[in-house]
C-alpha cells in the first residue's frame, strides 16, 4: 500500500521532473527533506536498497531541477542510488511494490520509464554509455545535455577510465558527477582511494569544499575561476589533476547534501564544452543515524519499521551457503597459509567477514574489478599458492576473457566459489545466476560442481582445494542452505562421480545442483529413480549410461539455462555413445528473468516440486 502523500506537501507537487522545475528553488531544501523521508518509510514497507538511496536526495533534486530530463541524458551506475530518480519520475505511488514480482524495477530500467535512458545492474557502465550518448547529442544538433553519476567505489574498475579517456580524447559535452560517499558496498580499497580519503579529510579539505562552493555561487562562468585557481587546484587536489589529465575540466569537491550549491554550479557547468567532471561528497544513509553509522548494514534491507531504528533480524535457521563457504574457508586456512581469498568487492555479501579479520594477510579485496580478480589469482597459482576466488555469478561473467585465457588456458589451480547462482529473486535480470554452467561448461580443463546441500558444498570447495590439475568452480545458491547436518571433516570427492538418492522405476531423474528436494518429491510421487549427479563437468559416464539403459526416460533437472547447461551436456555425452533414451530437459527457459520473490519464481518458472513432476508427466503424454 503506498504512503500517503498528503503528508509531503512540497514532494506531493513534484511527481514528475516538469512539476519539479516549477517550484521556486527556496522550496528545494524542504522537498528533499520531505523526499528522504518518504524514501525513508517507502523502503521500510517494500524492503530494498536503502543507505545508497538517501545519500543521493539533493544531488537527484537538483539534477532533475536543473537539467531538463528526460530530453537531456540522465544515467546512473549501478543504480541503488537511483529510489529518489525513480520517486521524482512518476512512480512515487508504485515505491511500495519496487523488487515484487510484478512491481517496480529495482535498478534504472529503460522499459520502465522514459527517464530510465539506460538499464544498469552491474557497476562502471555509465561513463561509456553516457558518451555514446554525447556523440549523438552532437550529431543531433537539439542541444541535448547528457549526465552521469558514478560513484567512487565504481572509479575502481578499469572499464570507467577506458571511458574516459576515450572521452578526454573525442571531447564531446558531457557532464560526469563523482559521488564520493568514501565506499561502495563494502568499505573502497586500493590506492587511488586510499589517496582520495586522504586528501579530501581534516581542515585541508574542508577550506577547498567551502571556498569552491562559495566561488562558484558567485561566479558568472566557472572558466574565470577554473582559470584562476588551476594551480591551487592542482596542487592541493591532485584527483583534479587526474581527471584534468584524462582530459575533463575537474570542479570540486563540493557538499553533495547541499541542494542550493548542487543546483548553482550544474547551471554554471551545463553550458560548459567538452567533458566535465563534478566531485561531490556525500554520506551514505544520510538523514537516519543507524544506516549513516552502518552504511554497509543498511545497504539493503528487509522490511522495517523505521521509527524503531532498529533492523529486523533476519536471521535464517539454517545457515546461507555463503556463510558455509566462509566457515569452510576460514577452516582451510587455519591449515593452509598458502590458501588466498580473493573477492572483487564483495566480501560481506560472499561470506568473507571473518576472514578477512582472521586472516588478513590471506585476504584480497580486488575492489569493483572482477577482470583484475581472477587475472591476480591466475598469478597467485603460477607462484604455487592455493588462490579462491569469492564471486556473484552474474560477476563472473564480466571476467570470462581471464577465465579462459589467464587461467582455464594455463592449466592453473584456482578454485572459484561461485554465489548466487541460478534465481536470485528481486535484483532482477541483471543479477540471476542463469548462465554459468553454460558458459563454463565448454571451456576445457574446467572441473565444476554444483552441490545439492551444504554438506557437499563443504566437500566439494575441499575437493576443488585439493585438485591441482587446473581450475574448478563450486556453484551454489543464494539464501539459506537445506538444514543438513553439517560434517566437519573434510574428504575430497572422486573427480566426476555421482550417486543415487533414490531408487525408483521407468524414470530417472538427473539432478545438478540444489533443486534436489523438489526432484526428490516429484520422484516420490511418479516412483523415480534420482541421481544427485554433483559433477557437471567431467560428467559421470558409468552412471548416466547405466540410469539410460535401465530406464525409458531420463529428466535432467539445474538451476541454469536450459541452453548449454548441464542438460545439454548429458544430451551430447548419450549422442556420443549412440544411446538414444528419451530425455528431457528442465531448467530455465531462454529469457532474462525477472525480478520477484525466489519462491515465486521458482513456481512460475515450474522449477518446483509441483512444477517439476507436472512437466514429466506432460512430457510422458
Amino acid at each position: 500500500m503506498s504512503l500517503d502523500i498528503s503528508k509531503y506537501p512540497v514532494l506531493a507537487q513534484a511527481n514528475t521532473p516538469d512539476e519539479l522545475r516549477q517550484l521556486p528553488q527556496t522550496l528545494l531544501p524542504k522537498l528533499a527533506d520531505e523526499l528522504r523521508s518518504f524514501l525513508l518509510k517507502s523502503v521500510g514497507k517494500s524492503s530494498g536498497h536503502f543507505a545508497s538511496g538517501l545519500g543521493t536526495v539533493e544531488l537527484t533534486v537538483a539534477i532533475h531541477y536543473v537539467y531538463n530530463t528526460p530530453f537531456d541524458r540522465l544515467i546512473w551506475d549501478v543504480g541503488h542510488q537511483a529510489y529518489p530518480h525513480k520517486i521524482l519520475t512518476g512512480r512515487r505511488d508504485k515505491m511500495h511494490t519496487i523488487r515484487q514480482k510484478g512491481g517496480i524495477h529495482p535498478f534504472p530500467w529503460r522499459e520502465e520509464s522514459e527517464y530510465d535512458t539506460f538499464s544498469v545492474g552491474h557497476s562502471g557502465t555509465s561513463v561509456s554509455a553516457a558518451l555514446a550518448m554525447a556523440v549523438a547529442a552532437e550529431k543531433e544538433q537539439a542541444g541535448r545535455k547528457v549526465v552521469s553519476v558514478i560513484g567512487d567505489g565504481a572509479m575502481t574498475g578499469g572499464m570507467v577510465f577506458e571511458a574516459m579517456n576515450h572521452a578526454g580524447d573525442l571531447h564531446n559535452d558531457m557532464l560526469v558527477i563523482l559521488n564520493d560517499n568514501e565506499m561502495s558496498i563494502s568499505e573502497n580499497v586500493g590506492a587511488l582511494n586510499n589517496h582520495l580519503a586522504q586528501l579530501m579529510s581534516g581542515r585541508l579539505y574542508t577550506t577547498i569544499r567551502e571556498s569552491s562552493k562559495k566561488v562558484l555561487k558567485g561566479m558568472p562562468t566557472i572558466k574565470e575561476m577554473a582559470k584562476r585557481t588551476e594551480e591551487h587546484l592542482k596542487g592541493m587536489v591532485v584527483p583534479g589533476t587526474m581527471f584534468e589529465e584524462l582530459g575533463f575540466n575537474y570542479i570540486g569537491p563540493i557538499d553533495g547534501h547541499d541542494v542550493d550549491a548542487l543546483v548553482e554550479t550544474m547551471r554554471n557547468m551545463r553550458n560548459l564544452s567538452g567533458p566535465q567532471i563534478l566531485h561531490i561528497m556525500t554520506k551514505k544513509g544520510r538523514g537516519y543515524e543507524p544506516a549513516e553509522k552502518d552504511p554497509i548494514g543498511w545497504h539493503a534491507v528487509p522490511k522495517f519499521d523505521p521509527s524503531t531504528f532498529e533492523k529486523p533480524a533476519s536471521k535464517p535457521a539454517n545457515p546461507t551457503f555463503s556463510q558455509v563457504f566462509g566457515k569452510w574457508l576460514c577452516d582451510i586456512s587455519q591449515q593452509d597459509e598458502k590458501v588466498l581469498g580473493i573477492t572483487p568487492a564483495m566480501r560481506e555479501g560472499s561470506g568473507m567477514v571473518e576472514f578477512s579479520q582472521r586472516f588478513p594477510k590471506q585476504y584480497f579485496d580486488a575492489a569493483i574489478a572482477e577482470q583484475h580478480a581472477v587475472t591476480l589469482a591466475a598469478g597467485f597459482a603460477c607462484e604455487g599458492l592455493k588462490p579462491v576466488v569469492a564471486i556473484y555469478s552474474t560477476f563472473l561473467q564480466r571476467a570470462y576473457d581471464q577465465l579462459i585465457h589467464d587461467v582455464a588456458l594455463q592449466k592453473l589451480p584456482v578454485l572459484f566459489a561461485i554465489d548466487r547462482g541460478g534465481i536470485v529473486g528481486a535484483d532482477g535480470p541483471t543479477h540471476q545466476g542463469a548462465f554459468d554452467l553454460s558458459f563454463m561448461r565448454h571451456i576445457p580443463n574446467m572441473v565444476i560442481m554444483a552441490p545439492s546441500d551444504e554438506n557437499e558444498c563443504r566437500q566439494m570447495l575441499y575437493t576443488g582445494y585439493c585438485y591441482q590439475d587446473g581450475p574448478t568452480a563450486v556453484r551454489y545458491p543464494r539464501g539459506s542452505a537445506t538444514g543438513e547436518l553439517q560434517i566437519e571433516e573434510m574428504t575430497a570427492l572422486p573427480i566426476g562421480k555421482g550417486l543415487v538418492k533414490r531408487q525408483g522405476k521407468k524414470i530417472a531423474i538427473l539432478n545438478f545442483g540444489t533443486l534436489m528436494a523438489s526432484s526428490l518429491t516429484a520422484a516420490e510421487a511418479l516412483d523415480a529413480t534420482v541421481a544427485d549427479m554433483r559433477f557437471v563437468k567431467p560428467l559421470d559416464v558409468e552412471l548416466i549410461t547405466q540410469l539410460a539403459q535401465s530406464h525409458d526416460v531420463l529428466v535432467t533437472v539445474e538451476e541454469n539455462a536450459v541452453m548449454g547447461g548441464a542438460g545439454s551436456g548429458v544430451l551430447e555425452l548419450l549422442q556420443k555413445l549412440k544411446i538414444f533414451t528419451p530425455t528431457l530437459q528442465i531448467g530455465l527457459p531462454d529469457e532474462f528473468i525477472k525480478h520477484g520473490d525466489s519462491k515465486e519464481i521458482l513456481a512460475e518458472l515450474k522449477l518446483d516440486s509441483a512444477g517439476i513432476q507436472q512437466q514429466i508427466e506432460a512430457y510422458l503424454k
